[in-house]
């Protein structure tokens, strides 16, 4: 039996082989470990918060708050990747451009699932993975079961709170639009916060997601806006209103909302 070694626990040597720029343009690296190390953690995101969804439907709130605290902690580090990124001038990459052909981070199936997960979900997103029928069917099979979101409201209901019977059982592929009898729902957490301690918690740790989801989108959008201006982007988007209107984007509104009411 081989001893395991730290180079071959990690699998380094296939690791390292695989940022390979398509230019001789020296900041190349810098765009592909950027965006691989964003995949990685973004692949940790997911497996944290499938679990915590899970957890949640079973009823076991205290693992799902630690694992949604730790992808907080995730959502910084990828806040942080693009202060890394922003070093790039827009000569730099105009440079290595073409390499990139038509790809886009538009294409991330990862972050199309992490979307659909935490309740941004549209079913039209999946056709551009139609050439790769197991990514297709993966993000299918996340829109044919409730969000994390969709999980707390229902662990709401379990817990006596009234949420509409509309949000409990619907058709999961949608975006719900807000509703006042879920911003209720969780005005009456807020109102008693020591009867409701966990619901409160789990309510605080859904608005962190929301809000280090949003940095990162911000982030995102200054980072192309520093680099490129306001060209379109490689994969056809609008480039920079395009994502101006992303970041408008909320999973949890009623979450939102009710600070206003309370």
């Amino acid at each position: 039996m081989s001893t395991i070694t730290y180079r071959s626990y990690l699998r380094l040597p296939e690791l390292l082989a695989l940022q390979t720029p398509l230019s001789d343009t020296h900041d190349e690296l810098l765009f592909v470990t950027i965006h691989q190390a964003s995949e990685l953690w973004m692949k940790l995101c997911l497996h944290e918060l499938v679990a915590a969804r899970d957890a949640i439907a079973a009823d076991d709130l205290a693992p799902a708050l630690k694992m949604m605290a730790r992808v907080s902690r995730i959502q910084a580090q990828l806040i942080q990747s693009w202060e890394v990124l922003a070093t790039m001038t827009p000569a730099d990459y105009r440079r290595m451009r073409a390499s990139l052909g038509s790809s886009s981070g538009f294409q991330s199936d990862q972050y199309r699932r992490l979307e659909f997960l935490l309740g941004n979900r549209n079913p039209a997103m999946v056709a551009q993975f139609g050439d790769e029928p197991e990514v297709a069917n993966t993000l299918e099979a996340e829109l044919a079961r409730p969000s994390l979101y969709d999980e707390a409201l229902r662990l709401l209901a379990r817990h006596g709170l009234a949420v509409p019977a509309d949000r409990l059982e619907r058709d999961w592929a949608q975006v719900a639009p807000p509703s006042p009898g879920v911003e209720a729902a969780w005005a009456a957490v807020y109102a008693e916060p020591e009867r409701y301690w966990d619901l409160y918690e789990l309510a605080e740790k859904l608005v962190d997601l929301e809000y280090h989801f949003q940095l990162w989108r911000f982030g995102h959008l200054k980072t192309v806006e520093r680099v490129i201006g306001f060209k379109r982007g490689t994969g056809g988007t609008a480039g920079v209103p395009y994502l101006a209107r992303v970041v408008e984007q909320r999973f949890f509104p009623e979450l939102l909302d009710v600070r206003t009411a309370l």
